[in-house]
């Protein structure tokens, strides 16, 4: 049982760690999109997946960290961090995508319709 507690521990810190790391990302970009009273904010998008991304990778390799350091649980913690960053990471990317072929095909129609 003894042997749990450093792993444990070292779970709840590196998890909250990143957590907190997200929340004070997030709110720094709403501070930017408030300054600008809710008008757009240039590379916000960029710098969101830029930071999941890291996010997602750091927290991979943490993990391949921790496994040669035998801290099973803390390993497990990092893993399931990861996998949720990289799903963030895909629904900001993906929405992003979305939004760029919405755009396009628009555009596209309204060309389309000019030359008529």
């Amino acid at each position: 049982m003894a042997t749990w507690v450093p792993d444990i521990g070292l779970a709840v810190l590196l998890s909250g760690f990143e957590v907190a790391a997200l929340l004070v990302f997030w709110f720094l970009e709403g501070l930017k999109l408030w300054a600008t009273k809710g008008g757009t904010v240039p590379g916000r998008t960029r710098r969101s997946i830029l930071a999941l991304g890291l996010g997602a990778a750091s927290s991979a390799l943490i993990g391949f960290g921790l496994s040669e350091a035998d801290l099973t649980v803390a390993r497990a913690s990092q893993a399931v961090m990861a996998l949720l960053l990289a799903l963030l990471l895909i629904l900001v990317a993906g929405h992003e995508g979305y939004d760029k072929f919405r755009t396009h095909r628009f555009r596209s129609r309204l060309r389309r319709n000019r030359r008529r």
